[in-house]
């Protein structure tokens, strides 16, 4: 942090993200040296600083040792209230520990939790899936990020799949969760703020969504990555070597096409859609009418509409997202 202390100058910082790896494995004490080192930068006078834990981490001691320390929200990878699918997914927790976590926070004074869940699993259905969203309504969490399951290369998962040990679900079983997760996060107040991420009424991710408004960021760690509006930059995966050199790996210029089509890749993704005056700003009034042009089709099967100056999805085109998406890339 001190090395990079300087490639965001004259910019404040508005959210600090502790992620994975599992940062709920560090000691409170080293904590405490890297919070000793964020006076490095302006900071905002109430920045949103967001711990990513797991469960079972979550001890009454644990808690006890970073009460003290800033954090104001905490990301919990839950996965599932199923055992039987945490087991599939090889998760340390159990469903229960899940609970209890929660309920110690809660007890703890941290107030804005937000909980990880996951569909699609081989062998889910809609009373499991319903089940695990009711367990995490009645937990009173203030954000939930749900995400379909993604068969990663070699990874366990998914050479079991490729060696016919699972099956993946069904594509109409896959659109009915995501309905069922859509129609019970609605029921219970929660915004579809984002199409994998859903929030009480002042408690979406602050983090997250500068994401996708292009919000300049500088990645501390191992693997990280740091975008400062013009380039993007990695640092080495190897701990060891970072630890030799703390400078980024690589990076890649973004130019004016990458940009383009990054603005409409993130912007598509949240509620607010694609804002056109931003978009001529930004890109000019041909990308705009490209723009206007690919959505047409997509309007007229009432899977996209145009709300003013904002081209979004509709509930119904949420289902396919990632293809209409597409058809708004530049090549």
């Amino acid at each position: 942090m001190t090395i990079r202390q300087n490639y965001l100058p004259n910019e404040t910082i508005e959210t600090v993200y502790f992620g994975g790896g599992t940062p709920s494995q560090l000691p409170a004490k080293d904590f405490e040296k890297i919070f000793q080192t964020l006076s490095l930068f302006s900071l905002h006078a109430s920045p949103e600083i967001t711990l990513e834990a797991n469960p079972d981490d979550m001890t009454a001691a644990y808690i006890n040792s970073i009460r003290s320390l800033p954090f104001n929200r905490i990301s919990l990878g839950v996965q599932s209230f199923n055992d039987k699918e945490l087991a599939f997914l090889n998760r340390r927790h159990s469903a229960e520990t899940a609970i209890h976590a929660v309920k110690r926070l809660q007890e703890k004074g941290f107030e804005n939790i937000s909980i990880d869940l996951m569909y699609g699993l081989p062998g889910q259905n809609e009373t499991g899936w319903t089940a695990t969203l009711n367990q995490a309504k009645t937990l009173s969490v203030r954000h939930i990020s749900a995400y379909h399951l993604i068969y990663e290369e070699n990874t366990p998962l998914c050479n079991s799949l490729q060696k016919g040990l699972i099956h993946p679900v069904e594509e109409a079983l896959s659109v009915r969760l995501f309905e069922i997760l859509m129609d019970e996060m609605a029921d219970a107040g929660f915004e579809h703020y984002e199409i994998s991420n859903f929030a009480l009424p002042g408690y979406r991710s602050k983090h997250n969504t500068s994401y996708w408004n292009g919000t300049h960021y500088l990645g501390v760690g191992a693997a990280a990555h740091s975008y400062d509006g013009t380039r993007r930059q990695w640092n080495v995966l190897s701990i060891p070597k970072y630890i030799e050199s703390p400078y980024p790996e690589n990076f890649e210029v973004i130019d004016k096409k990458t940009a383009y089509n990054e603005f409409i890749i993130t912007r598509l993704r949240t509620k607010a859609g694609v804002n056109l005056d931003e978009l001529i700003l930004f890109f000019g009034e041909e990308k705009k009418d490209y723009c206007l042009r690919q959505a047409q089709k997509h309007i007229d099967n009432k899977y996209f509409e145009r709300r003013g100056n904002r081209l979004c999805f509709t509930k119904k085109g949420i289902f396919i997202s990632d293809g209409i998406i597409s058809d708004f890339i530049s090549i």
